[in-house]
């Protein structure tokens, strides 16, 4: 079995492939003050009580956006599994064309979410992925990454609403029934959730103005569902495209 691990800013979300099944998935949060002996026992009783064995893990590989905890997390894996993880970064095979002014800064959250939508899909392609940050990914006709846009996620917006104006509370994601609200929270929740659509709609039509064609639109990242479900453009929600980048990424640097 293989175990994938996508650690971002907020939240570490870990998939346990057998073969090319996605057999369960677990959330936790990215906290830097964790060691390796915690990390190792979090992911050990995690795997367990999702009812993996995991003493049948015979790889790992991990995305990380979140360098201060890399190494702490990749030393938790080796004790609990005796496998030293791959590290998607320099020297890791990809298959994927970089076509950007320093591919050395790429995100590999960004490089296995565009491996995993060539692998699904005919470019030219646009990635959304929302965590901490929204981030979108242009792949070209050729299936070349020609680079894409970073903004503010969802939940950082709001936060940074909440923490500016002092009338404006603290409030959860939730999608009202109507886009003009009738109160404070409704009015934010509207801003936040069909704010956030209508943008990604906007920037669709701007980049395939740029690209002269029109692409397919593939959504990931924890409230990508809600935001799709509100977009105007026809968009694959895809709750899993990380994980399966890092299967496949695995599996290019594994088998002959």
């Amino acid at each position: 079995m293989l175990l994938a691990l996508d650690m971002g800013n907020t939240n570490i979300l870990a998939g346990v492939y057998d073969g090319e099944e996605l057999v369960c998935t677990a959330r936790v949060h990215t906290a830097h003050w964790r060691t390796a002996d915690e990390w190792a026992v979090l992911l050990r009783d995690i795997l367990s009580m999702r009812g993996v064995d995991v003493s049948g893990i015979d790889g790992v590989i991990l995305s990380s956006v979140a360098w201060p905890v890399t190494d702490a997390l990749r030393n938790g894996i080796k004790l609990f599994s005796g496998i030293d993880p791959f590290v998607v970064g320099p020297g890791l095979k990809t298959g994927l064309h970089i076509a950007i002014d320093n591919p050395a800064q790429l995100g590999s959250d960004m490089v296995c979410n565009a491996v995993a939508a060539l692998a699904a899909a005919k470019p030219p392609l646009i990635i959304f992925d929302m965590g901490t940050a929204t981030t979108m990914s242009v792949l070209d006709q050729t299936g070349k990454f020609i680079g894409g846009a970073i903004l503010p996620g969802l939940v950082t917006s709001l936060e940074a609403l909440s923490a500016k104006a002092a009338q404006l509370p603290k409030i959860s994601v939730e999608t009202p029934d109507r886009v003009i609200g009738r109160n404070t929270v409704d009015c934010m929740r509207s801003g936040a959730v069909y704010g956030t659509a209508s943008m990604l709609d906007g920037l669709i039509e701007r980049t395939e103005e740029e690209l002269g064609a029109k692409c397919a639109v593939l959504a990931t990242g924890g409230l990508s569902e809600r935001i799709a479900n509100k977009m105007r453009r026809k968009v694959t929600h895809a709750p899993a495209l990380l994980l399966e980048g890092l299967r496949l990424i695995y599996r290019k640097n594994t088998v002959a």
